[in-house]
């Protein structure tokens, strides 16, 4: 399905990576043909007064697809972990994914680094990246041997692949599904420290910096995890992060009822550590936030919360939890959709993410004043699993158009 006649967005506030401007947008032959002032005619109309136009979400890490939630999010690609069943380790399952979703949504595997996940068998990362692959991931699991974790960053790096890594300590980590302290000891939960995610994080940074790779961790959501990432930026070391709205949204608080919306991996951290992750958000030490996609039926979630599996269902909130920081007067508008579409575009290689002429026409049309309430029951996801179940919030897409092509929400 291509563009067959072009798309003229006027009357808009365009979000683009040098700010706000009033204007237009041109979309021809699937790409972004013009911006501002145009005069142009021919094609459809489109009058966009009162609302945003900005660049199509590109979801980074999720672990599942489900067309009907991403749309309504107004996400236009995500990245899909390797954790799948069969795990993509192989260079015929990244090939079969990333020909999946066209053509009103692109799928970008991200290939296992390690045969079936398992961390012990560097898989064949060079005829995955051939077959699609945009990334590799280490999955929901931590690559506990050091040497197989430095061979992997040294091949990536060969490959100029980016890893995705996941910053928990394995051994520390054990079957916890809470972080120590005080309201996991209430109520009783299988817990791990905080600091298993910074010893982590401070063993693959050592690793990645002598192996000249670039390291993506997929979730840093404590103080002392976002000031290593801090540090090493300052370094200038290749390294970026990211995390998902529930860890600047929520705590452990949100546990108190035992509600498994509230299982996610990582745990639910402090109060304290979700005000570092939002001024980490703030100070540009955080460079994506994703929204983790993972939904999980009630045979996954209707459990006790120790026997219930981490997740949360969050393409469809995605958008709006991010646009409550700009409310908050955490960021700005741009830098909300540097977060979810320029960086993670750009860590993947893709030309989107972003409105400038040339690029791919994945748009979004955004009201960002319209109010709604996050309803569980009502998600277009397989599943509503969402720790924000009942959460009035403002924010939601209007209209989106994938390579210029309008998109049915």
């Amino acid at each position: 399905m291509k563009q067959t006649a072009p798309v003229t967005i006027r009357n808009a506030t365009l979000v683009t990576p040098d700010g706000l401007r009033e204007g237009a947008l041109r979309m021809e032959h699937g790409r972004i043909a013009a911006l501002g002032d145009i005069d142009a005619d021919g094609g459809e109309n489109v009058d966009a007064r009162g609302k945003l136009v900005a660049p199509g979400l590109v979801d980074l890490g999720v672990f599942a697809i489900d067309k009907p939630a991403f749309h309504f999010g107004g996400i236009t690609r995500a990245a899909l972990m390797p954790d799948q069943s069969p795990p993509l380790d192989l260079p015929s399952r990244v090939s079969y994914i990333s020909k999946s979703g066209k053509p009103d949504f692109w799928v970008h595997p991200l290939a296992a680094a390690t045969r079936g996940l398992e961390g012990r068998e560097i898989a064949e990362i060079a005829l995955m990246r051939e077959a699609g692959a945009r990334g590799v991931a280490t999955g929901r699991q931590w690559i506990a041997d050091s040497g197989v974790m430095l061979r992997l960053l040294q091949y990536a790096a060969m490959l100029d692949m980016p890893v995705i890594a996941h910053a928990e300590d394995a051994a520390l980590v054990g079957e916890a599904v809470a972080t120590a302290g005080e309201y996991a000891t209430r109520r009783g939960l299988p817990s791990a420290p905080a600091e298993a995610e910074a010893i982590a994080i401070a063993r693959d940074l050592a690793l990645a910096e002598m192996a000249g790779a670039r390291l993506h961790f997929r979730q840093v959501t404590t103080r002392a995890g976002l000031d290593l990432v801090r540090r090493a930026k300052a370094s200038s070391q290749r390294v970026t992060a990211g995390v998902t709205p529930a860890h600047f949204m929520l705590s452990d608080l949100a546990t108190a009822e035992f509600r498994t919306f509230a299982r996610l991996s990582p745990p639910l951290r402090s109060e304290a550590d979700r005000h570092a992750v939002r001024e980490a958000i703030a100070d540009g030490t955080i460079d994506i936030v994703s929204s983790g996609h993972d939904p999980r039926g009630p045979e996954d979630k209707r459990l006790p919360f120790s026997d219930a599996e981490p997740g949360m269902a969050g393409a469809e909130t995605l958008l709006a939890m991010v646009l409550s920081l700009v409310r908050d007067e955490v960021i700005d508008m741009p830098r909300a959709f540097e977060l979810v579409s320029t960086n993670p575009a750009r860590l993947l290689g893709v030309e989107a993410g972003s409105l400038i002429e040339g690029h791919e026409a994945d748009v979004v049309l955004v009201d960002p004043d319209k109010p709604w309430v996050i309803q569980s029951s009502k998600m277009a996801a397989t599943a509503g699993n969402t720790p924000f179940d009942g959460q009035p919030t403002q924010g939601r897409v209007a209209a989106l158009w994938k390579g210029g092509v309008a998109v049915e929400l």
